[in-house]
């Protein structure tokens, strides 16, 4: 890595990985990002983004990388390491250059110094995520930017006693899964739920131990 950074967002497709935002070593918030070739082992430094970011969360869809959410943003114009961020950021490997989105993940945190990484997953090239305060599990549209309700999550998973710290929410094949995340006291541990990607509404889940 060019450019060592903690706190990014980051994901993979095929033989490539990108990395973008995140923290230097002195907790700058950064705005570059930066490819890894497999087949090469090389890193390549990309265009900078528009927005700089950290606590992001990073994804491939329609062959594409996207960057949404996390703390950062411009101030002054210099980066400002506590202002949560509600836009987004798509990245074309063909025209190598960044687009805004903007209000792609107004989802408000009222704790930002706290809030985890924006939980999200792609399955199918159709964008899913949980919203921390609300527990409820979205679909993004991606013709008109905005974000339609699939559900609640199933208890006892809940995202919000945590401000999202501790829940995994990633695609496998055509289902979403939600592990771990913070139960009430007393509540059983280990516990997780597959949701069907192809049957979200309703909802049907198992638990696994």
């Amino acid at each position: 890595m060019n450019r060592p950074r903690c706190l990014f967002g980051s994901s993979s497709l095929g033989s490539i990985a990108i990395v973008a935002g995140g923290s230097d070593k002195i907790g700058n918030v950064l705005q570059s990002a930066e490819l890894y070739d497999s087949s090469s082992g090389t890193w390549e430094m990309l265009p900078t983004m528009h927005t700089p970011r950290r606590l992001c969360s990073g994804f491939f869809m329609d062959d594409k990388f996207y960057v949404i959410g996390g703390v950062g943003g411009m101030a002054n114009p210099v980066p400002a390491a506590s202002l949560s961020l509600i836009c987004g950021e798509d990245y074309d490997p063909q025209m190598r250059r960044w687009r805004k989105i903007d209000d792609m993940y107004p989802f408000a945190n009222r704790c930002r110094a706290t809030q985890a990484p924006p939980l999200v997953a792609v399955v199918n090239n159709q964008l899913y995520a949980v919203e921390h305060l609300t527990n409820m599990v979205k679909k993004y549209d991606k013709v008109n930017n905005t974000w339609d309700v699939l559900g609640r999550l199933p208890l006892p998973v809940r995202a919000d006693l945590a401000n999202g710290w501790g829940l995994a929410f990633k695609a496998c094949g055509e289902e979403l899964l939600v592990v771990g995340g913070q139960r009430q006291r007393g509540g059983p541990e280990g516990e997780g739920i597959v949701l069907k990607s192809r049957i979200l509404e309703p909802w049907i889940g198992r638990f696994l131990v």
